[in-house]
């Protein structure tokens, strides 16, 4: 049989090797002796020449003699695994801001009432209201307040939890959980908290789903003692969109509007900022400010933020025309315009003089002197140039009218008199 094959087959498997690996290839052939058990004879035929393939394939020395190679196997590619599903350490509120504290929160008239009553569930562990709601519009200090009762209770009641979070990431968070089927995990993150606080609730409305799962924390945490502060654009009662369960619910604490600020509070909060800031601002420049932008104190500071950059930039000094030229498209957006005609009115009845006075050429100082000072507020509360509002006075000079702006802002500085006569002035026209 040895000899067989190899006169059969030995060059057909010499060659098929050499060409599959390149290089000449020599082959030694042993056979293998099998011991077969006894069959039942078969029938007898003519025999005819056949392929012994058999023995071939049971001759274990040709592999043993050249392996095939190892660049024909292919490596097993791992199959894809399926995201790891969020952990309840996934669902994380927002950072706070660490300027807003109680020491840098600037009381009045307008939030004293809503300072009071954050500073006392601040100091206090008892839940006296739940929930505590902040509510009022845009930039008046709500989200400070509730950032100022975190950070003292964080370090002075270090043993309660604290979880603040806008309304918008509370409704992104619950839709993840939901996806992602970690709703336990999200009931866990806010549910075993002593502190909840969600600004901007008002996010929330109109969606159903998210609504549900806030109504069903919020009665878990009450039901625990644990206390829950809101901030919103509305009080409870006024919020669209909200379902009347939890609506009834929110109402069963407290509700405190911070109103506007008045115009001493804006002067406070300014002279707060540009001490922070380390910058001077004159009593004219705070009191323009202060008077353009009444309703948002965010805007307010925002605005002393670019003065301040600019005079540091080019070391200049903040004046009222250059706070006036850089703000200028700020207080576009905030300004109503005042017709002229209707300072002029006002001033003359102020100082009981004749509205024909303030186009006269009257000289005596009780006519001119109010004059002026309805020329420096129509520059102040108008857009009009010098032109235009030399005009409106009897066809005055520009030159003029920038005299007469210099001179009552000049004498704003000394005369606590004309300061406090043009700051009515100027509160009367921007509430008609």
């Amino acid at each position: 049989m040895h000899d067989w094959v190899l006169r059969h087959y030995s060059d057909l498997i010499k060659k098929g090797l050499s060409q599959a690996m390149d290089r000449p290839i020599n082959i030694h052939l042993n056979v293998k002796q099998t011991v077969v058990a006894p069959a039942q004879p078969a029938p007898q035929k003519t025999p005819t020449p056949a392929t012994p393939t058999p023995p071939v394939q049971q001759a274990q020395p040709i592999q043993q003699a050249q392996p095939a190679p190892q660049v024909a196997v292919q490596p097993q590619m791992p199959l894809p695994t399926a995201p790891a599903k969020p952990s309840a350490n996934t669902y994380q509120g927002n950072p706070l801001d660490p300027r807003f504290t109680f020491e840098n929160f600037v009381t009045g008239k307008s939030n004293e009432f809503a300072y009071a009553a954050a500073k006392r569930i601040a100091e206090s562990s008892d839940i006296a209201y739940n929930p505590f709601i902040l509510h009022g519009g845009v930039g008046l200090g709500k989200t400070h307040l509730m950032h100022a009762i975190a950070w003292y209770i964080q370090k002075n009641q270090v043993g309660r939890k604290v979880m603040y979070i806008s309304a918008e990431k509370f409704l992104h968070n619950f839709i993840s959980a939901l996806k992602n089927k970690t709703t336990h995990n999200f009931k866990d993150t806010f549910r075993n908290v002593d502190v909840l606080m969600i600004d901007d609730v008002q996010f929330i409305a109109g969606k159903e789903a998210t609504q549900e799962e806030f109504f069903h924390t919020f009665e878990s945490l009450v039901s625990e003692r644990k206390q829950i502060i809101l901030t919103a654009d509305k009080s409870p009662h006024e919020m669209q969109g909200i379902e009347d369960r939890l609506r009834s619910r929110l109402g069963w604490g407290l509700a405190t509007e911070i109103h506007k600020p008045d115009l001493e509070t804006r002067l406070a909060i300014l002279d707060q900022k540009a001490n922070s800031l380390g910058i001077e601002v004159s009593r004219n420049v705070a009191m323009m400010l202060a008077s353009k932008i009444e309703s948002n104190v965010r805007e307010l500071e925002g605005a002393l933020n670019r003065i301040a950059a600019h005079s540091t930039l080019v070391q200049q000094e903040i004046t009222v025309d250059s706070a006036a030229e850089l703000l200028r498209d700020l207080f576009r957006q905030v300004d109503r315009e005042v017709p002229i005609s209707e300072i002029q009115k006002k001033v003359a009845e102020f100082y009981n003089i004749k509205m024909s006075d303030m186009s006269s050429s009257r000289r005596v100082r009780t006519v001119a002197r109010p004059r002026q000072i309805a020329m420096y507020l129509s520059k102040s509360l108008t857009t009009k140039s010098f032109p235009e509002i030399g005009k409106a006075f009897g066809g005055r000079d520009h030159t003029t009218v920038m005299h007469a702006a210099k001179t009552i802002e000049k004498l704003m500085n000394t005369d606590n008199s004309l300061l406090e006569d043009v700051n009515l002035l100027q509160n009367m026209l921007k509430n008609l």
